[in-house]
């Protein structure tokens, strides 16, 4: 397992928000969290981030416990988040917000290149309008940028947090398109998503979190299956 979590208990301003919390992702593998809005998805992944402590449980990265790491060891252990309304420089060009993704390794000007050609090939709007301010641009693209400056610090396990909110449903699929590609070239996704189907479609397997708690398990295709998920989050 690249990213194991057993009991996991968090608390954020004094109120519990995880209750023992169990999920793994693996090597190469799409995983999927899905809920409600309050759930504590974004308090699982800010957790895992190091953001926040957890009060009880470990978070395991390819072996190594980061329960309590800094944010910075944990992006240098390997993993990224893309935060969930994509939290751009707005007055910083949109090279400028890429680079704030290469920090650690900034005066590596060939590794620099090569990660940026990398973004941009992915990206080709990006490079074509580096020198452009990140507010300037739509909501896609905006997370295209958010992306890329995740992806710029070249994690093993690329978490995502809501990526789809705000966006129009094409957009959400040449997005969620571009996520499977990454997931082809070998990197991990961990993906909190409010749209249920879109999430479970993409995902290996997935997990469903209510309350705080992780009430279902198992493939997408089950899951999508599961009547409560039908009635609860498809309508259906």
């Amino acid at each position: 397992m690249l990213l194991e979590i057993h009991n996991l208990s968090a608390i954020l301003e004094g109120l519990p928000i995880l209750h023992d919390v169990s999920l793994g992702l693996s090597d190469r593998e799409i995983v999927s969290v899905v809920g409600a809005n309050g759930a504590g998805k974004t308090t699982l992944l800010r957790t895992i981030m190091g953001l926040i402590h957890p009060v009880k449980g470990s978070i395991r990265l390819a072996g190594k416990e980061i329960a309590h790491a800094s944010p910075s060891a944990v992006v240098e252990g390997g993993i990224a988040l893309v935060l969930e309304g994509r939290q751009l420089f707005p007055n910083m060009s949109v090279k400028e917000n890429l680079m704030m993704g290469a920090w650690s390794y900034h005066k590596d000007r060939k590794k620099v290149a090569e990660s940026l050609g990398m973004v941009y090939g992915l990206f080709p709007i990006l490079e074509k309008e580096q020198n452009r301010l990140a507010k300037t641009f739509s909501g896609g693209e905006q997370q295209m940028i958010s992306l890329g400056r995740g992806l710029m610090s070249e994690p093993k396990l690329m978490m995502l947090d809501e990526p789809s909110l705000g966006l129009a449903p094409k957009v959400i699929d040449s997005f969620l398109a571009t996520v499977k590609t990454l997931n082809e070239r070998g990197m991990s996704i961990l993906l909190v998503e409010q749209n249920v189907d879109r999430a479970l479609e993409l995902g290996a397997r997935g997990y469903v979190l209510e309350n705080g708690r992780i009430v279902l398990q198992g493939s997408g295709k089950e899951l999508l299956a599961n009547d409560h998920v039908r009635k609860v989050y498809l309508g259906l």
